[in-house]
């Protein structure tokens, strides 16, 4: 009997390290994603983050245009799983579209929340002294994505309008071009009462969105679907 019991103790903890082996490696593995190659987190997955306390300057520009700059370090839920992800000192250049809801709380304080989408214009290995992409190129890259960004915001919105919980909903939602099939969008920019709400996007177990209660989430996805029948 106690034969048996080593047995198994040694079966269970190889099966575990093969589950760490089998992680790492579908992580750093090539995929594809329309006609492209990547590797890391799979499409449809993602990374939660807290944010130290930030330093945020802005200045203003015009009436409604004001410079911003912001530097935090941020630091992952959970852990990364092992031996995955990019070597320490790797870096990268985002290009952020994001909208900011900002409420006053009072003489000094503000609530704020971001919500929306960003843009990799370039990367340095850990062991390289340059980008992988030059300046001009990024500008390029830059250029094509907000030429993208404002074709899918001229496009025809989906309309929405509905009850819950006995309030009256109005407003749009704008498909993420990116996400489209001909059949249905799966993740769309919401805009209700004049409010934007962020993006709704639809999981394996249903649709999901920040910040937002689960009966609203399902209101809103059940009016997206409506639309794509």
């Amino acid at each position: 009997m106690e034969t048996k019991t080593v047995k198994k103790s040694k079966q269970v903890k190889t099966t575990k390290k093969a589950g760490k082996k089998n992680i790492s490696a579908s992580y750093n593995k090539y995929k594809e994603f329309g006609g492209q190659q990547y590797t890391g987190m799979q499409i449809g997955h993602g990374h939660h983050w807290h944010y130290d306390e930030g330093d945020w300057k802005e200045t203003k520009i015009t009436p409604d245009l004001w410079e911003i700059s912001y530097a935090v370090t941020k630091r992952r839920v959970g852990h990364a799983p092992e031996n995955s992800g990019v070597p320490v000192g790797t870096e990268y250049q985002w290009y952020i579209l994001s909208h900011q809801h900002v409420k006053k709380l009072n003489a000094n304080d503000y609530s704020t929340e971001m919500s929306g989408i960003k843009f990799k214009l370039a990367h340095k290995r850990a062991d390289k002294a340059l980008w992988n992409t030059k300046t001009p190129t990024q500008r390029k890259h830059l250029i094509q994505f907000l030429k993208d960004v404002i074709a899918q915001l001229e496009k025809e919105p989906i309309p929405l309008e509905f009850e819950y919980n006995g309030k009256a909903y109005k407003g749009e939602g704008v498909p993420i071009t990116e996400t489209c099939t001909p059949d249905v969008c799966y993740e769309v920019e919401i805009t209700l009462n004049d409010e934007y709400l962020g993006i709704i996007r639809c999981a394996k177990s249903g649709w999901k969105m920040d910040r937002v209660e689960q009966g609203l989430i399902d209101a809103i996805g059940n009016e997206i679907f409506l639309y794509f029948e």
